[in-house]
């Protein structure tokens, strides 16, 4: 038995510990628990769970990380806070910045007409009673946070410095403020918007129907680990936080990059019934091609699981951090370590095997040729996802080393070159196991 290449060659440190993570998933899993036993479904109970999700993640990251002594935070705690009157007219512009921006999400809001409607009212709802705490409570936050940075102007205070006129601000910190709230604007209602709904799944269904197939016992689980990557992504949404080392360093500014993501998320998914590249022509779910086959049943759900678990473990992997379009510290533990979009891999496996595009109730030759070619298509988005965001994060030294890393040492790549006899991008031959 061979070394290991991974002995000489060691992965890149993770951004984010296990244990943020696997905290939250205690404080999760004890509420679900609570919350089945007493049958506590709405959506002011799926708000305990992000809440007791959170909570584990921020004391871990702090007691046990330090997240908040790292130096990527921007905060110097060696060094006495500065006087606040010296800070006190940039904090000022930075709240004009911030709540001018907040005023702005609410006026998009207020355009937007699918935000009045269905699962998305939980979400304005939700808004509206926390916008004015949120308001107060920004105030000695900024206060107390600028004193401490080592650099407080950044594009909170150029939008700020731009809606006041004092003199030139910086363009480009603007441009990146505004996208790195227009995504935590965009997505932070959509995941609110579904959060009651998962969390309902999990906790209504009763347990003599969870165990009577192994086939339900299948879907039941499929439900949980949607529920836990709704709940960790929700919190990552909301806690965008330079003392938890949770913040934006940027937010993706290739325009493809937005394009490839939106369209997968209400009102411009294109994957929705009747959408352009809707694969459901005719089609029916695992269950009702497999039924009355139970160990082929059991082997397809226990697939779609593991599927699914895989897709659950990369949001929890993030911990505080997750976000779409966003840089906010490099993953490379968890299933990280494996391939570089988990997420994506196990979420389009999922669907290839659960829905089946080639099989169609309607006998119709056209339906099968569409469903796979669209679902096909599918899969091209998320590739083309995948690789906007290589493009994002390529800009870090850390990324860089964390893909030539991976393109050393990931199983993929490896097996190709156990099968071509190459060697490594470095020289070094492939090593035995």
């Amino acid at each position: 038995m061979g070394r290991r290449m991974t002995d000489s060659d060691p992965r890149p440190r993770s951004a984010v510990s296990n244990g943020v993570g696997i905290a939250g998933l205690v404080g999760l899993a004890i509420w679900t628990a609570i919350a089945r036993h007493f049958g506590l479904d709405g959506p002011y109970s799926a708000l305990v769970a992000i809440l007791l999700c959170g909570i584990p993640m921020v004391f871990w990251s702090l007691a046990v990380d330090k997240v908040h002594r790292n130096p990527s935070t921007g905060i110097d705690w060696n060094s006495p806070p500065r006087p606040l009157r010296a800070g006190l007219e940039t904090s000022l512009t930075k709240l004009a910045g911030l709540w001018t921006t907040w005023g702005l999400i609410a006026v998009v809001y207020c355009i937007g007409r699918w935000y009045w409607d269905g699962s998305y009212l939980f979400a304005m709802h939700c808004f509206a009673i926390a916008v004015p705490f949120l308001v107060l409570l920004s105030v000695p936050y900024m206060l107390w946070l600028d004193r401490r940075l080592v650099e407080p102007r950044d594009g909170t205070y150029a939008f700020g410095q731009f809606l006041l006129g004092q003199g030139k601000a910086d363009r480009e910190a603007i441009y990146g403020h505004l996208r790195a709230w227009a995504v935590k604007g965009f997505f932070l209602a959509f995941m609110l918007s579904i959060v009651p709904a998962n969390f309902a799944d999990v906790i209504l269904r009763p347990t003599g129907e969870i165990v009577a197939t192994p086939a339900n016992f299948a879907l039941w689980l499929i439900a949980l680990m949607f529920m836990v990557d709704v709940s960790v992504a929700t919190v990552g949404y909301m806690l965008t936080m330079r003392p938890l080392d949770a913040h934006i360093r940027s937010a993706n500014p290739y325009a493809a990059g937005w394009t490839a993501a939106l369209i997968c998320y209400p009102p411009f998914v294109l994957m929705s019934d009747g959408g352009p590249l809707d694969y459901h022509y005719g089609t029916q779910e695992w269950t009702y091609w497999f039924d009355g086959h139970p160990i082929v049943l059991a082997a397809v759900g226990a697939i779609l699981v593991f599927l699914t678990g895989i897709y659950a473990w990369a949001t929890v992997a993030f911990g505080l951090r997750f976000s779409n379009l966003t840089h906010r510290g490099i993953l490379t533990h968890g299933p990280y370590r494996w391939t570089k979009h988990p997420a994506y891999l196990s979420k389009n496996l999922f669907w290839w095997l659960s829905q089946l595009p080639f099989l169609v109730t309607t006998h119709n030759l056209n339906d099968v040729v569409r469903n796979t070619v669209t679902l096909g298509l599918v899969s091209g988005v998320y590739y083309w996802r995948a690789r906007t965001e290589e493009r994002h994060l390529g800009a870090d030294p850390a990324y860089r080393a964390y893909a030539a890393w991976m393109e050393r040492n990931a199983p993929i790549p490896r097996l190709l070159r156990w099968i071509t006899g190459s060697k490594r991008p470095d020289g070094q031959p492939v090593a035995a196991e």
